[in-house]
């Protein structure tokens, strides 16, 4: 009888063996049991040495002493599917893995410990960096397909040196374009010099830009430089464009032109190469048409017109924007945050984003702040975009649009379709619900 065990634990263990993930158990003491080659191969701790120890001796998970994924399961009766965690190796590497964890049972049924699955996700974690930068230009990620259509021909208008107006919402990301067209640019080797013009009263704008000689008002005691002398050689970026008033849009216009400007109290021209990238948050079409901007004007700054969609109508690119954010942070302060789980994205894809990429970004940075696990999760979110009540209910399988809709249609279910009540628990404007319940063809009983 016991030759024949013997027989099946080596019958058992050449199976484990075989399997390429990760795999060990343990008993109710916490102490290895069991420990198959793929688990020596990813944590480069040799069976002989695991076997016996306690498994956070072992295992050596950033969560082992705050949350262990099988004491979670032993003691809740409940399995832990593809968990994202970190480990370090006995070479003390950090390496990302994902981990299922299930009781492990007695031919009775009794409960005797636990089984840990993981697999080593580095290769996963390169692929989708790799397929991130296919994503990008510059500093700029998205997936959706106006945005590839403006990546696409970037480098063709950074290679001229055409004047080029930039229009979007703010937070969309402006500075961003005008920054990879300088840096395309055949003058990328001089300066990058950003203005933002309605930051600027009408008072200091003439001098910030084109600088002013000693003696031309009072306390002018030396020659300063303005904006655009900074920029010879380079490029000049007029942010928010449309808020000037009348007559520095003269002023810019004989710049355009001429390709010379006066600064103040000079007795003649200073010509200047630098190239003119404009952007406003405004329409500037509708401005000439009301009489607020010049109509000469907007044809000289608008040789080259790209236009960026807002978040709103690009919510495809949230995942995408939040790993982008949460790598940089993790670069810049230290972090080590895996990702964001799937109830916080949903609630991610339910907000409109007024502030569009810059509200994101501040929203990431707030999650990473209070995130003290691997994972953003629902609640390290700002309270104004945790919906109320339940948690958002997230169906496996969905593409990013049937994420949101499914959260609008179960909120709506759960409140009886009162949407002034469903608006209040998502935390969006009942408006905004209602125009999402009109683009996903949501039928209210």
């Amino acid at each position: 009888m016991k030759a024949f065990e013997d027989f099946l634990k080596e019958q058992h263990r050449i199976i484990l063996d075989s399997i390429a993930d990760g795999v060990f158990t343990v008993d109710l003491n916490w102490r290895i049991i069991s420990f198959n080659r793929a688990a020596e191969q990813i944590t480069g701790i040799p069976r002989e040495e695991a076997i016996g120890k306690p498994c956070d001796e072992v295992f050596r998970a950033n969560i082992c002493e705050s949350g262990c994924l099988i004491r979670q399961t032993i003691e809740t009766k409940s399995a832990i599917m593809n968990m994202p965690i970190f480990i370090y190796r006995a070479d003390k590497k950090r390496i990302p893995i994902s981990v299922t964890t299930t009781l492990l049972k007695d031919s009775g049924g009794k409960v005797i410990g636990g089984v840990e699955t993981f697999r080593d996700l580095t290769a996963i974690k390169k692929l989708q960096k790799a397929l991130s930068k296919q994503s990008s230009f510059e500093d700029i990620v998205s997936k959706n397909e106006e945005m590839f259509k403006l990546f696409s021909i970037l480098p063709q208008i950074a290679e001229s040196n055409s004047t080029v107006l930039i229009e979007g919402a703010s937070g969309t990301g402006k500075e961003l374009f005008a920054r990879a067209l300088h840096h395309y640019s055949p003058n990328k080797n001089g300066p990058f010099v950003a203005v933002n013009c309605g930051a600027l009263p009408d008072t200091l704008i003439e001098s910030e830009l084109f600088g002013y000689k000693a003696g031309a008002f009072t306390n002018a005691t030396r020659d300063k430089p303005g904006r655009f002398a900074l920029a010879q050689n380079g490029t000049i970026f007029l942010d928010e464009i449309g808020d000037i008033s009348p007559a520095i849009q003269i002023r810019l216009l004989r710049v355009l032109q001429e390709r010379v400007y006066e600064p103040l109290g000079a007795t003649k021209a200073v010509k200047t190469n630098a190239r003119v990238i404009a952007a406003s948050h405004r329409n500037l079409q509708k401005r000439v048409d009301e009489g607020k901007f010049r109509k000469d004007l907007y044809f000289r700054i608008n040789v080259i017109k790209l236009s960026i969609p807002p978040l709103a109508e690009r919510k495809e690119d949230i995942p995408l924007l939040v790993d982008h954010f949460i790598e940089r942070l993790n670069h810049e302060r230290g972090k080590h945050i895996m990702g964001i789980d799937p109830e916080a994205v949903a609630a991610l894809m339910l907000h409109d984003w007024p502030g569009n990429v810059r509200e994101l970004e501040n929203t990431v940075e707030h999650a990473s702040v209070l995130c003290r696990q691997d994972m953003i999760r629902l609640q390290d979110l700002p309270a104004h975009l945790i919906p109320a009540g339940d948690s958002v209910i997230l169906p496996k399988g969905l593409s990013l649009k049937e994420i949101e809709k499914s959260a609008i249609l179960h909120a709506l279910q759960r409140n009886s379709w009162k949407r002034v009540k469903t608006a209040r628990e998502l935390g969006i404007d009942k408006n905004s619900l209602r125009r999402k319940i009109m683009r996903f063809g949501i039928k209210t009983p």
